[in-house]
C-alpha cells in the first residue's frame, strides 16, 4: 500500500515538471515573438542578412595596342574543365550527366590539356559532386574547349572565366610584361607596362546587391542594387610591329651564337619614341617561364666601351678643347701610376685625333679627357642624362653610375670603362645628335584612352629637355661617325657596318667587365660587344643601338644583323638614300589580310608582283608577316599563315637570312642557324609535314648566287 501511494506521488511530480516546462517554453516563444533582439542580436537583421547576396561584376582590363592599333595584350573568354562525379546527377543512364569510364575520360583528356593520364584518374577518384580538372584543364581556349566537346565525354563540362592573353606570344614581352589573376580573381600586372600602369589598366569592379533563396539563387521580384563596373583604359605604345619584328629576328640569330644576354632597340631620333626593343633572354607572357624579371633595356647598367666615346669626344668639341687635325703618339699612356693602352696593344704611331676616333683610340679619349678635367666632362655626362633614369613609362629603371674621383677614373670614363650606363641612357643622350643638340625624353607610350568614352586620358610625344651642343659640335660628331663606318681607311672600326641602301653612322664598343672572381674579364668572347648608330646620314631619322654579352659569333656577323635590321628599316620607311637610277622596284604598302580567303590573297599579292608564302592547309589567313601598313619592294615574300592544321616545308633555299627567320617565327618552329648569306641547306626537306617537335637546321653562305649545287637541289 505504501509502494502504490510513493508511486503515486512521483507521477504527480512528473507531471507538474512537464507542465512547467511547458511553460517556460511557450514563454520563450513569446519573448522571441514580441521582442525585436534576443541576446542583443536584432533577429529581423539576421533573417534579411542571410537573405541578401552579393555578386562582383568584374571590370575589363584595357588592351595594350601597338602603333597602327593591332592588340598586344587582352582580356579574352577562357574555360575551366570540369568533370560531374556524382551518379545523383544522372536520372537517365541512357544520357548519362556524369563519369562513367574514368579511364576511358583520362585518356582522351590528357591529349588535349597537357596532364598525364594517372594524374587526370586519379582526379576523377575523388569522393566529390565534382572536381577541377588542373593544372592543364585552366584557362583553356575556346578552340580548346571546342575540341574537348568534340570527345563527346559524360559528366564533363566547362565554367566560363577570363584571363589575360598576348596573342603574339613572346613579342616585346619585357615592354609590355604581363598580368595574371591573384588569390582575389583579380587580373593584376606584375611586370612592365602591364605593372607600371596596372591602375589605369585594371578598371573599376562593380557589384550586385540581390536577394537570395535557401540555395543560393536570386529570388525573383525582389529589390536589386546594380553598381555598373568602369572599364579600365586602353593603352597605345609606339612600338612599330614590323620595326620590331626585324629586331625580334636579329636577336633570334643573335641566340644561335650563344650569348648571356642581349638587347637591340630602335627609337625615332626626331621624337623620342621607341618603336622597337628585343631582349634576350626573352619569354611567353601566356607561358611565364621566366628567367629574368629585369628588362635589359632599363635595368641592365654595365660598363658601355666605346661607344661612349661619341660622347667624350663631343665634350671636348663643344667645349673648344678639339682639334681634329693634332697630333698625338697613340699607344700607351701612363695615368696614375697605370698604363693604359689601345685596344690593339701597341698604336698606330702618331696620327690625328680624328683618326684616333675612327680608330677607337683609348688613348686619344684620355688626352681629351685630361683636357676636360673631371668636373666638365662629369657634367656634361649628366647633362646627357648619365647617371639618372630617364623616365621612360617602364618599372625598375637603373640610374647608372658616373664617378670620378682619381685620375685613372676620369682617363677610363673617357672610353667608357668604369661608369655605368644602361641601352635606355644611350638613347636618350644619341637623341642630342639626331635633334641638333636638344636631349629628347624617350617614350613608349602613344597615348591612353578611355574606350567608354573615347577620350584622350594621357598623351605622349616629344619632349625637348636640356641642349648639350651647338649645331657645329653634332656636325663634328656626325662627320666622324660617318669616317668610323664609311671611309675607306681599311683600319677603321665600324667598316663591317657600312651598308648598301643607307648610309649608316656609328660606333662599336667592347667593354670588359667585373667577373665573379672580382677582376675584369680577358678573352674575345668574355666582353660585352655593342653598337651605337644613327641613319640615314643627311637627316638621321632613327636611332639604333645593341648590346649583347660574351657573344659567341664574329664582330662581322654581329655587324651583319644589324645592317640587315637597318636596311630593312630603311626600306619600309623609304628612306634608302644611296638608291640609284637603276633601281626600278616599286614600293608597296601591305594591307590586312586577317579573317580573308587564302585564294583571293594569293590573288591580290601576284597583281603587286609580290611572292606568297602559303604556309598550313587551311582556307582562311590567320596571321601574315609582314604586318597590315609594311612598305615593301616588288618581289618581297609575303607570308600567310592559315588556319589548316598540316604545315609543309616550303623550298627556300637560296633565300636571304632574314626571309628564312620570318618563315620559322610564324610556323613557331625550333631552329639553328649557321653561317651568313642565303640558304644553301635545310635539315627538312621540301614538301616534308612539319611536326611540332622538329627543329630545322640552317646552313648560310656568304655568296651572290646560288651555285650550280644548290641549283640542283631546288630542282
Amino acid at each position: 500500500m505504501k509502494l502504490k501511494n510513493n508511486c503515486v506521488k512521483l507521477s504527480e511530480y512528473f507531471l507538474i515538471t512537464i507542465v512547467l516546462l511547458f511553460v517556460i517554453i511557450c514563454g520563450k516563444i513569446l519573448y522571441i515573438a514580441l521582442s525585436p533582439t534576443v541576446d542583443g542580436v536584432n533577429l529581423k537583421e539576421l533573417a534579411e542578412n542571410n537573405k541578401a547576396a552579393k555578386k562582383v561584376i568584374r571590370a575589363n582590363r584595357g588592351n595594350i595596342y601597338d602603333s597602327v592599333g593591332e592588340v598586344l595584350a587582352q582580356d579574352v573568354r577562357a574555360y575551366t574543365v570540369i568533370a560531374y562525379l556524382s551518379d545523383k546527377r544522372t536520372t537517365d543512364i541512357t544520357k548519362p550527366k556524369h563519369v562513367i569510364d574514368k579511364n576511358h575520360t583520362a585518356n582522351e583528356l590528357s591529349k588535349l590539356i597537357n596532364m598525364t593520364p594517372e594524374y587526370i584518374l586519379e582526379l576523377l577518384n575523388y569522393d566529390a559532386y565534382q572536381v577541377e580538372l588542373g593544372p592543364g584543364g585552366r584557362g583553356i581556349t575556346e578552340l580548346k574547349k571546342q575540341q574537348i566537346e568534340k570527345l563527346d565525354l559524360p559528366g564533363i563540362d566547362f565554367i566560363q572565366t577570363t584571363k589575360r592573353d598576348y596573342p603574339y606570344g613572346d613579342f616585346a614581352s619585357y615592354i609590355i610584361g604581363y598580368a595574371r589573376k591573384n588569390n582575389q580573381e583579380e587580373i593584376t600586372g606584375e611586370m612592365g607596362i602591364e605593372l607600371k600602369y596596372n591602375e589605369e589598366l585594371k578598371g573599376v569592379d562593380g557589384s550586385l546587391l540581390y536577394q537570395k533563396d535557401a540555395y543560393g539563387y536570386q529570388i525573383a521580384n525582389t529589390p536589386e542594387t546594380l553598381l555598373p563596373a568602369t572599364n579600365g583604359y586602353d593603352i597605345h605604345l609606339t612600338i612599330d610591329s614590323n620595326i620590331h619584328m626585324y629586331l625580334e629576328n636579329a636577336m633570334m640569330e643573335f641566340e644561335t651564337k650563344y650569348l648571356d644576354w642581349g638587347t637591340i632597340t630602335v627609337a625615332d631620333g626626331k621624337t623620342g619614341a621607341i618603336v622597337g626593343s628585343a631582349s634576350y633572354p626573352s619569354f611567353d607572357p601566356n607561358i611565364l617561364k621566366i628567367t629574368n624579371y629585369n628588362s635589359p633595356l632599363t635595368s641592365y647598367a654595365y660598363e658601355p666601351g666605346s661607344t661612349m666615346k661619341i660622347f667624350s669626344f663631343m665634350a671636348a668639341i663643344e667645349n673648344g678643347l678639339y682639334k681634329g687635325d693634332e697630333i698625338y703618339p697613340s699607344g700607351n699612356i701612363l695615368v696614375d701610376g697605370y698604363k693604359i693602352k689601345d685596344w690593339n696593344n701597341y698604336g698606330w704611331g702618331n696620327i690625328t685625333f680624328d683618326i684616333g676616333f675612327t680608330y677607337s683610340s683609348n688613348t686619344a679619349a684620355v688626352r681629351l679627357a685630361q683636357k676636360l678635367g673631371r668636373d666638365k666632362l662629369t657634367d656634361f655626362y649628366e647633362n646627357l642624362g648619365f647617371s639618372k633614369i630617364t623616365g621612360i613609362e617602364l618599372p625598375n629603371e637603373y640610374n647608372g653610375k658616373i664617378e670620378m674621383v682619381a685620375e685613372s677614373e676620369l682617363a677610363s670614363s673617357a672610353y667608357g670603362q668604369g661608369i655605368t650606363t644602361t641601352p635606355i641612357q644611350q638613347i636618350k643622350a644619341l637623341t642630342s645628335i639626331t635633334n641638333n643638340g636638344v636631349i629628347l625624353k624617350p617614350y613608349i607610350i602613344s597615348k591612353i584612352i578611355d574606350p567608354q568614352t573615347n577620350n584622350l586620358i594621357y598623351e605622349g610625344k616629344k619632349t625637348e629637355l636640356n641642349k648639350v651642343a651647338t649645331k657645329e659640335t653634332i656636325s663634328k660628331i656626325i662627320e666622324l661617325m660617318d669616317l668610323t663606318v664609311n671611309s675607306d681607311d681599311p683600319a677603321i672600326t665600324g667598316k663591317s657596318y657600312k651598308t648598301d641602301t643607307v648610309t649608316l653612322l656609328g660606333k662599336t664598343g667592347t667593354a670588359q667587365y667585373i667577373d665573379v672572381d672580382g677582376k675584369y674579364t680577358n678573352g674575345n668572347y668574355k666582353n660585352i660587344k655593342s653598337f651605337a648608330g644613327i641613319f640615314p646620314k643627311n637627316d638621321p631619322q632613327y636611332i639604333i643601338y645593341v648590346s649583347i654579352k660574351n657573344y659567341g659569333g664574329s664582330t662581322n656577323d654581329l655587324a651583319r644583323i644589324v645592317k640587315s635590321v637597318v636596311e630593312s628599316i630603311a626600306k619600309y620607311k623609304n628612306i634608302e638614300d644611296r638608291k640609284t637610277d637603276t633601281d626600278k622596284s616599286k614600293i608597296i604598302n601591305i594591307s590586312n589580310y586577317i579573317n580573308k580567303n587564302k585564294d583571293e590573297v594569293i590573288d591580290n599579292l601576284n597583281q603587286f608582283n609580290l611572292t606568297p608564302i602559303i604556309i598550313g592547309n587551311g582556307n582562311t589567313i590567320i596571321n601574315q608577316y609582314p604586318l597590315k601598313e609594311t612598305s615593301v619592294i616588288t618581289n618581297s615574300k609575303v607570308f600567310l599563315l592559315t588556319n589548316g592544321n598540316e604545315m609543309i616545308m616550303p623550298n627556300v633555299i637560296g633565300w636571304n637570312s632574314s626571309e628564312i627567320i620570318s618563315l620559322v617565327n610564324i610556323m613557331k618552329l625550333s631552329y639553328n642557324i649557321d653561317g651568313y648569306g642565303k640558304v644553301i641547306d635545310v635539315s627538312i626537306k621540301p614538301g616534308t609535314i612539319i611536326k611540332p617537335e622538329d627543329i630545322l637546321q640552317i646552313s648560310l653562305d656568304n655568296r651572290s648566287v646560288v651555285n650550280e649545287k644548290e641549283k640542283a637541289k631546288e630542282e
